[in-house]
């Protein structure tokens, strides 16, 4: 077999590698969002979890998922982790729809939700631009939203809250086209990964547009 012939091959394992990790990520992505909205549903009428509890089980379950995707038991702990996250917001969900005009609010911000993510998906998948670039501001933007997280939890400041829900869309937007990105180039093979990622922005996206149209509804 010649350099020509290798070069070929390499090329088609590749493709159909890249095909593999994104069937994969966008089937489990689908299941864990199908569980989050079973568990979700399960706890419309409990009482809302502690926002420290809820912060440092999402984010317990997210340290096992990273440590165990590359085994069986990082599916569990997917799962775990979305179900949690379903569960955590559930109360608020359920309270919205039981108010007035509040089943409005969440079916917009689902459908934004919907709309960002398959827009931006759609651009790299159809562009295949390298999104790389977008790695550092990834990593500061990570950093400073901790941050603003912790403050939000020890002062409560309605401004912030505002800024931080603003703040989360770009990040998670940027995300989503880096994240897609890196699938298509190669960059990133565990879809258990991928599909984590992914479902944390799409978590985000939905989250800050309920906090932002419930501030311009009166309801916040």
């Amino acid at each position: 077999m010649n350099e020509v012939d290798l070069t070929i091959a390499h090329g088609q394992q590749s493709a159909l590698a890249v095909n593999k990790v994104l069937k994969n990520t966008y089937l489990l992505l689908a299941m864990t969002l199908a569980f989050s909205t079973l568990t979700a549903a399960m706890s419309f009428n409990a009482p809302p979890l502690s926002p420290w509890v809820f912060l440092i089980g999402a984010y317990g379950f997210l340290f096992a998922t990273h440590a165990l995707a590359r085994s069986p038991w990082g599916l569990l702990t997917t799962f775990g982790f979305t179900g949690f996250i379903g569960y955590g917001i559930g109360p608020l969900i359920g309270y919205l729809m039981a108010s007035q005009g509040g089943s409005e609010i969440v079916t917009t911000a689902l459908g934004g939700t919907a709309f960002i993510f398959f827009g931006l998906s759609g651009w790299v998948l159809v562009s295949r631009k390298d999104f790389s670039f977008l790695r550092g501001f990834i990593a500061a933007g990570c950093l400073v939203l901790i941050a603003a997280i912790v403050i939000s939890l020890i002062w409560q400041m309605p401004a912030l809250q505002l800024a931080m829900s603003v703040g989360f869309m770009f990040f998670s937007s940027a995300v989503i086209l880096y994240q897609t990105s890196e699938i298509i180039h190669g960059g990133e093979r565990n879809y258990i990964l991928a599909t984590i990622t992914l479902y944390v922005s799409l978590y985000n996206i939905f989250m800050s547009l309920l906090h932002l149209l419930m501030a311009f509804s009166g309801d916040d």
